[in-house]
C-alpha cells in the first residue's frame, strides 16, 4: 500500500442532499486521509454515487460542508480548483465520439491546463500506455470495447494529474468478462499514491485493495472498518445481512 498521511484530504461534515422530499444523504461525516483508498458499499439507493458526487458538485447539497485539500466546496470560483484536483471515471465512460481516444484523453489538460495539443497527446499516448492500450489511440470510442472505452476513461482523469479519484462503479456497464482488466488498471493505481473513493459491488476487488471500508445504507454512514475486519466480522447486522446477500449470491 501506498504510503497514508494523517491529514485528511477530504472533510465532509453534516452532508444532506435531497431529491425532493428524499433524502439521499443524512447528515454525513467522513474524513479521507491523503493518500487513502476508501471504497463505499451498501445495497443500491443507498447514497453511495451521490456521496462522490457531491465532492466535485456533480450534484449540489443543501446542508453541511465538503472541504477538498483545503478548500471548501461550492459554487464559484473554487470549484475549478476543486474540479483540476479531483478526477472522475464514471460507469458509463462518457467519452466524446466524435474525438479519437489521443484526444478524448488530451481534451482536458488543453482546455483546463492550458496545455498545448502536442504536449497534452504525448502524456496522452502515455497514460494510454499505462492502462494497457497505447495501439488503440487512434481509433474513436465506438471501435472500442466497453473495458477498453472504460481504460480510456481512466486514462482520462489521470491526465488532469489529479491528487483524489474517483470511481463510480467503473465495472458495472461491463460485460463480465470485462470487468478483471479495468479492475487490473485500477490495481495498478492504488500504490501511486492517490488518494482514491471508490464505489463498486466488486466485493473481493474491495477487500484487496481498501484501507477502510464504509458500508452506507438509506443515506447514511452505518459502519466504517478495515476490509478484513468488515468482512469477517461486520459490526452492525445490516452490514452482515448485505454481505450474506452478495457474497452467496
Amino acid at each position: 500500500m501506498a504510503k497514508i498521511e494523517d491529514k485528511p484530504i477530504i472533510q465532509m461534515r453534516g452532508v444532506t442532499k435531497r431529491f425532493g422530499k428524499f433524502e439521499a444523504l443524512k447528515s454525513v461525516d467522513l474524513e479521507v486521509a491523503t493518500g487513502e483508498v476508501v471504497v463505499l458499499l451498501g445495497p443500491s439507493g443507498s447514497g453511495k454515487s451521490t456521496l462522490i458526487r457531491c465532492i466535485n458538485l456533480l450534484e449540489t447539497y443543501e446542508d453541511g460542508e465538503i472541504i477538498v485539500d483545503g478548500i471548501r466546496v461550492e459554487e464559484g470560483r473554487a470549484l475549478r480548483q476543486v474540479r483540476e484536483e479531483v478526477g472522475m471515471v464514471f460507469q458509463a465512460f462518457n467519452l466524446f465520439p466524435n474525438l479519437t481516444v489521443l484526444d478524448n484523453v488530451a481534451l482536458g489538460p488543453v482546455r483546463v491546463r492550458k496545455m498545448s495539443w502536442d504536449a497534452a497527446r504525448k502524456r496522452a499516448r502515455t497514460l494510454l500506455e499505462r492502462v494497457g492500450i497505447g495501439e488503440q489511440a487512434d481509433k474513436y470510442p465506438i471501435q472500442l470495447s466497453g473495458g477498453q472505452q472504460q481504460r480510456v476513461g481512466i486514462a482520462r482523469a489521470l491526465a488532469m494529474e489529479p491528487h483524489i479519484l474517483l470511481f463510480d462503479e467503473p465495472t458495472s456497464a461491463l460485460d463480465p468478462e470485462m470487468v478483471g482488466e479495468v479492475l487490473d488498471v485500477i490495481r495498478g493505481l492504488v500504490d501511486g499514491g492517490t488518494t482514491m473513493l471508490l464505489v463498486t459491488h466488486e466485493m473481493g476487488f474491495a477487500r484487496k485493495i481498501a484501507d477502510r471500508i464504509v458500508f452506507m445504507e438509506a443515506g447514511e454512514i452505518k459502519e466504517i472498518a478495515d476490509p478484513d475486519i468488515f468482512f469477517t466480522n461486520p459490526s452492525s447486522e445490516r452490514a452482515r445481512a448485505f454481505l450474506d446477500a452478495v457474497l452467496n449470491h
